[in-house]
């Protein structure tokens, strides 16, 4: 039997006690205390500059901007800024279209969209739409006209009110009522109802060309509003509407008379009202 009572190695004596000392760290080493240096080395997968979608559009806008109409050198610019993209940047474009429309560049959103649907990418009412205004707005009729005809016969039930206001709105500055009865006729065998503003038009035309007994067909099928909505501090509150022969008495009638404020108080008590029931009704759904 070994006896190790008396046994001294200098290995014991190097270890001390005290406080533990913890890594210290230098530029590119981490030093441990347990395991010796620990190198770090930059993580190569992960980009540091991180370009978002509004960045990206005005790059497409930019891109696009300075060329000419030739439908060649757009297409190939457009290819080119979408060669390295894993999935079509639907997002970006449709930034891009805001943009354009914005400044009112319609041969451009014109060609951006027609090269997006050439993609197969992006088919859907809200490029239809803003594809038709971009048409009209660039004083293209007859593409104008081919596009609705075939949206309205792909999608004839579920084709939303704006693009019949879109096209009524435009025939009517142009003067053609003929083609502005036959989509009023459409809207309603479709059973989609009209906006006051298309009421309003067909209303003028009907007095234009004399027509009283349609005129009164009109406005006793589709009455005035006695109700609208309107937002008011980011809430939406119900509101009376009134005829336009009392708005137009109390405006005409003297400044010294208070049959204007009458009616701004009016106005004003029914905004408080409709804000206090507003915040209670709210109240109460909480």
């Amino acid at each position: 039997m070994f006896c190790l009572r008396s046994y001294w190695s200098p290995a014991f004596a190097s270890v001390k006690e005290g406080p533990v000392r913890h890594q210290i760290k230098f530029n590119s080493v981490v030093v441990c205390g347990a395991r010796g240096p620990r190198p770090r080395y930059p993580r190569v997968w992960k980009t540091r500059k991180k370009i978002g979608t509004i960045s990206k559009s005005q790059n497409l806008v930019e891109c696009i901007k300075g060329l000419s109409n030739v439908k060649e050198e757009v297409y190939g610019a457009l290819d080119s800024f979408v060669a390295w993209e894993l999935e079509f940047p639907l997002i970006v474009v449709k930034k891009a279209l805001q943009k354009l429309e914005g400044e009112k560049e319609w041969k451009r959103i014109i060609q951006v969209i027609k090269w997006m649907f050439n993609k197969g990418q992006g088919k859907t009412m809200g490029s239809y739409y803003t594809l038709l205004n971009a048409l009209i707005e660039d004083d293209r009729i007859e593409e104008a006209e081919e596009l609705f005809g075939m949206v309205f016969s792909r999608y004839m039930e579920g084709l939303p009110r704006t693009f019949f206001m879109r096209m009524i709105s435009f025939y009517y500055s142009a003067g053609a009522y003929d083609k502005m009865f036959e989509i009023f006729a459409d809207m309603e065998e479709l059973g989609v109802r009209p906006d006051g503003s298309i009421i309003r038009m067909l209303g003028d035309v009907f007095q234009k060309l004399e027509m009283m007994d349609k005129y009164e067909k009109l406005k006793k099928k589709y009455p005035p509003p006695k109700w609208e909505y309107r937002y008011i501090k980011g809430k939406r509150i119900r509101m009376r509407v009134y005829p336009d022969n009392k708005t137009e008495e109390a405006t005409k009638g003297d400044p010294d008379t208070d049959e204007l404020e009458e009616v701004e108080s009016i106005h004003l008590n029914e905004l408080e009202e409709a804000a206090a029931q507003a915040s209670t009704g709210a109240s109460w759904t909480m």
